[in-house]
């Protein structure tokens, strides 16, 4: 099978493309025809040797899958072959999507979006997972609410934005100026973060009360920005680790979440009714063949994607 290998740790130019033996399921087990992933910022730690320097090289990486059941291994019975699936997969063996095959355990792999063409389905797994499991899981976005979402206009944030709408939350959002019009169309009021401070739109936004809950998709001293620009006794989930003070955290009794994602069925099934009926569309940058993923992750590296980029696989 064709598959994107890294063979050493370093920049774009570790992965190529190369002719590799189709992996077998075992018990417990699914074997995968890939027909898309998508390439996700982890994807780029693990190949730099940041987010999994112990991985055995060469190795094929690459979280997100869609594509259909080739076949089961022994003991699987809630999955057949045939059936066209979605997931996001392990990372401690590197992942393995950037592949025409993949093998994962059965009781990750979810019913595909009936809806969804196999492209826009591999953009969801990992993104949108994380972005359900801060928004819906942890911050118990409710109606009526006002929530703060850093770095709107990418992978995870651009899935925030729309369940946080979904749920019934006024959504406030940030990213660049190239960006604003892509938040307004998700339902989110723009915050240009390069030109305005977003504590003080927040306050206005809320007569001076601040936010009721915060999504940090972005690091770096937003964490403390964020419990300025949220109420006494708000919410804020990260998905990168906290840097700078967080006196206003403590002072102002607030509730700090770290979001990473766990693999499971239930999470991608609870989201699917969303892309089902429309509610919610996953946001691609571009689609780009397996054959051009040292482009792929050029652009990763380069960030500031509209979206995500999604990596077909023929």
């Amino acid at each position: 099978m064709r598959a994107a290998v890294l063979r050493e740790f370093g920049g774009p130019e570790a992965l190529a493309v190369a002719d590799i033996d189709i992996p077998r399921p075992g018990p417990g087990e699914v074997l995968v025809r890939v027909r898309a992933s998508s390439a996700n910022p982890v994807d780029g730690l693990i190949r730099r040797g940041v987010a999994n320097p112990k991985l055995t090289l060469p190795a094929v990486i690459g979280s997100d899958v869609a594509g259909e059941v080739e076949q089961v291994g022994p003991g699987v019975t809630d999955v057949a072959v045939g059936d066209a699936v979605y997931y996001t997969s392990e990372l401690v063996s590197g992942g393995g999507a950037y592949a025409q095959y993949h093998v994962a355990a059965a009781a990750i792999v979810a019913p595909k979006p009936s809806t969804l063409s196999y492209p826009e389905a591999a953009a969801i797994p990992l993104a949108g997972g994380t972005a359900w499991e801060a928004i819906v899981r942890r911050l118990n976005v409710l109606p009526g609410q006002t929530v703060l979402v850093h770095g709107g206009s990418g992978g995870v944030g651009s899935f925030a934005v729309q369940f946080a709408r979904a749920a019934g939350a006024s959504v406030l959002a940030t990213a660049g100026p190239d960006h604003q019009q892509l938040l307004r169309d998700l339902g989110a009021t723009p915050i240009d973060y390069k030109s305005e401070d977003f504590i003080q739109v927040a306050r206005a936004h809320t007569d001076g009360a601040g936010v009721d809950a915060v999504l940090d998709t972005v690091g770096g001293e937003n964490l403390a920005g964020s419990a300025a620009a949220t109420r006494a006794g708000g919410r804020i989930a990260t998905i990168l680790a906290p840097d700078g003070r967080l006196d206003d955290l403590y002072q102002r009794n607030q509730t700090l979440y770290g979001i990473f994602l766990t693999r499971e069925r239930r999470r991608l099934t609870e989201m699917t009714p969303l892309f089902d009926r429309g509610v919610v569309r996953p946001q691609i940058a571009e689609v780009m063949p397996l054959d051009d993923i040292v482009a792929i992750h050029r652009r990763l590296d380069e960030g500031h994607n509209a979206g995500k980029l999604v990596v077909d696989v023929p």
